[in-house]
């Protein structure tokens, strides 16, 4: 489903990862949530790919879904 999220204890304690690389999902979501582009992401971090963002942000969108409990 997310073939480019890793997870490895020996990298960033198992954090969400691109790629198996040192760059947490979570930095890529702030960097978007802070109203960072596309293109000025790329530009900090060469390794990246666009695709590399767009997994993050439907990662980061797949942890919130809720479920709804009633009672």
């Amino acid at each position: 489903m997310f073939d480019r999220i890793t997870f490895d204890p020996a990298i960033m304690g198992g954090r969400a990862c691109i790629r198996g690389m040192r760059i947490p999902v979570s930095v890529i979501v702030g960097q978007i949530a802070h109203g960072a582009t596309f293109q000025e992401i790329l530009e900090g971090y060469p390794d990246l790919q666009e695709e590399d963002i767009r997994q993050a942000m439907e990662y980061a969108a797949w942890l919130t879904q809720e479920e709804i409990h009633t009672t």
